[in-house]
């Protein structure tokens, strides 16, 4: 049996602070930050900062942490072998991924794992905000980038195929690029931090330099800009595909395309032995988008220019 203050600290940790722990174990916040004291001083290392706004992990908290999970995990595992129930992923799971593909391309999936899961307590946020696993309380993270993250366990689900784009309206208006260069007498779309442009062409990487034509946080208003007739922004396969098949838009550079390091990726804290929950979801995940996800098909389909 695991002793009672680790069992107190993973909870702190998972529901974000100790008045939130202490109503789980239905101990007294008093209570809760003496035990933590306790444990902290058994030990010899600081685990918690704690603010007025929030709790942060020490470095020798964050340790603990993910080897107190692993412990926990395993111990679950266990048990649930002796009873028999070990293939069954239950209790709760906590997911984060960008808003727009969580809204595109896992809502409307998510019923068929719930399905195959009845037991699984699924919560999800969309937020185009880095997730930091530990501060967010999160089980598993969605991420499209080209580093998923040090020290994490990550599996990557698809790449992340990045095309030049624009709407009919624009290009009739102000004509098509006929190279690269011919990019910086255009007007270019990209959410803030989105640019330079880093793109792979015939003659290997290159880069776009420049600013968005409007400046904007939001990567969704973009893509409406962009259909609108905006200008040119260099958009993810996932987002477009569906509009390039209705030649709301076409492709233009075809030649050059985002560099293939971004990928899409479930990214995990590191554990021996995960939760069967997780196990389950990025399964899920695999049957989704591996080996070719769905977006890629509609690609394929387009007749790009």
């Amino acid at each position: 049996m695991m002793d009672p203050d680790h069992e107190l600290f993973v909870t702190v940790v998972d529901e974000g602070g100790l008045a939130a722990a202490g109503r789980r174990l239905h101990i007294s916040p008093a209570m809760m930050s003496k035990r933590l004291a306790r444990l902290e001083e058994r030990l010899g290392a600081k685990l918690v900062h704690r603010t007025t706004r929030r709790l942060a992990l020490t470095p020798a908290g964050e340790q603990l942490h993910a080897d107190l999970r692993g412990i926990l995990a395993a111990l679950d595992e266990a048990e649930r072998r002796v009873s028999g129930a070990s293939a069954v992923a239950s209790g709760p799971l906590r997911i984060t991924a960008p808003t727009s593909f969580g809204r595109m391309h896992l809502a409307p999936y998510l019923q068929r794992f719930l399905d195959d899961h009845p037991k699984v307590e699924l919560s999800i946020d969309l937020s185009d905000d880095f997730a930091d696993l530990i501060d967010s309380r999160a089980d598993l993270a969605i991420r499209i980038t080209a580093d998923p993250g040090a020290g994490l366990t990550a599996q990557r689900l698809a790449t992340n195929r990045r095309i030049l784009c624009a709407s009919p309206a624009y290009l009739a208006q102000h004509g098509a690029p006929r190279t690269i260069a011919d990019l910086g007498n255009h007007r270019l779309l990209a959410a803030d931090g989105q640019m330079p442009w880093r793109l792979i062409g015939p003659s290997g990487p290159t880069k776009v330099e420049g600013h968005s034509h409007v400046r904007t946080n939001s990567s969704e208003l973009v893509r409406e800009l962009t259909l609108a007739g905006g200008g040119i922004a260099l958009r993810s396969l996932w987002d477009i595909s569906a509009a390039l098949l209705r030649g709301d838009v076409q492709q233009i550079l075809p030649a050059y395309e985002g560099s293939s390091d971004v990928g899409l990726f479930a990214v995990q804290l590191p554990q021996a032995n995960p939760p069967r929950a997780i196990s389950a979801f990025v399964d899920f995940l695999v049957t989704l988008y591996v080996p070719s996800p769905p977006w890629e098909a509609l690609g394929e389909r387009t007749v790009l220019p």
